[in-house]
């Protein structure tokens, strides 16, 4: 039986075990996108993480859903990293960038211009701005010259992420933002090459790991994905079919990684496992929801041929949640109101657990 603890080796990587800290938002960057050094603080005290997957990091200005998250499209941006992949490193972890384009799920508050999505659809609810929470907008439909270059942002930002020194990226292909919208029938509303079936529906999606590899390699790319999911608003139709298509074709590109959410039902899960022949990163719970990833899930999943298991609120409140599993100690509670609050507190202030003496 594969344990949680197991060495894993992950393309050019060795991860000294099979947890991952999933990607969550935090907004404590700086003014401009920058990482700051809080944040160096928070990522290398979670260093014991087989994986880290960083927040969401917005490939360019107008990718940028919610204010307070950081960028890698500036070099002020990529030089703002370097201290906190270092401070990483130098605990011993290993991290990759998510890079997350919001498309419709953004304000013109938040970053200075109308969002852009696949159609001309809002998403459904209420959306961060810096006032304060408002209703979604209206995005502007991408013209289709314009569509390529924002597949091609995802790689841009990549190739700026080594240069910061992460040790590779995971495109947000979940959740309802950017590329998620275009696998969503009722998001995606096309008629030409990206829109209606299912081969063009999946086209945004390949096109933007393909422009990943080619900038960093394939060893050094991964994609998280929620099928099925409704996040934002978003409904994907013919679902099974829809992450068959877009797994043949990922196959093809030979990434480091597929990141799944468990959205959907375990038969499909399971299938998309079967299908899939490189190396899976399981999300055991639903994102957000009232349960949080627990060691009895992790190895539910990795007796179901998962590689590795990504908890994510966990790690928030047990900066030491590998110790924390392995000795099977509690696992703290965390402050869902310091979720997004800034500052320090309820993002530095969390204890590693003290044994008594």
């Amino acid at each position: 039986m594969t344990s949680l603890f197991d060495s894993y080796r992950l393309g050019d990587l060795t991860l000294p075990n099979r947890v991952v800290m999933a990607p969550m938002t935090r907004v404590r960057a700086a003014a401009g996108g920058l990482a700051t050094p809080s944040m160096a603080t928070y990522y290398a005290q979670r260093a014991s993480a087989g994986l880290i997957v960083s927040e969401g990091v917005q490939p360019s200005l107008i990718g940028q859903s919610n204010p307070g998250t950081p960028g890698l499209y500036t070099d002020a941006q990529v030089a703002a990293w370097r201290p906190v992949t270092a401070a990483l490193h130098a605990n011993g972890g290993r991290i990759f960038a998510q890079i997350m384009h919001g498309g419709r799920v953004s304000h013109p508050e938040t970053m200075g211009a109308q969002p852009v999505g696949p159609s001309a659809v809002p998403a459904v609810g209420d959306v961060f701005t810096p006032s304060g929470r408002q209703p979604a907008p209206l995005p502007r439909a991408l013209d289709l010259a314009e569509v390529p270059e924002h597949a091609r942002s995802y790689g841009a930002a990549a190739r700026r992420a080594l240069e910061a020194g992460f040790d590779g990226v995971e495109l947000h292909g979940a959740n309802g933002y950017l590329i998620s919208q275009f696998l969503a029938a009722n998001a995606n509303l096309r008629t030409d090459r990206y829109g209606g079936s299912i081969r063009n529906r999946i086209r945004f999606a390949v096109e933007a790991t393909a422009a990943t590899v080619e900038a960093v390699g394939a060893a050094r790319t991964g994609i998280r994905l929620s099928p099925g999911a409704t996040f934002w608003g978003v409904e994907e139709t013919e679902v099974a079919e829809l992450y068959s298509a877009l797994l043949d074709e990922l196959i093809r590109l030979d990434l480091a990684y597929i990141h799944l959410e468990a959205t959907t039902d375990d038969e499909l899960l399971l299938a998309l496992r079967r299908q899939w022949p490189g190396t899976l990163i399981m999300n055991p719970v639903y994102p957000m929801g009232p349960k949080q990833v627990g060691r009895e899930d992790a190895d539910r999943w990795l007796g179901l041929g998962a590689d590795l298991i990504s908890f994510g609120r966990a790690f928030i409140a047990n900066p030491d949640l590998v110790e924390r599993l392995r000795g099977a100690l509690p696992i703290a509670p965390v402050d869902e109101v310091a979720y997004y609050e800034g500052g320090d507190a309820g993002y530095l202030t969390y204890p590693a657990y003290q044994h008594s003496a």
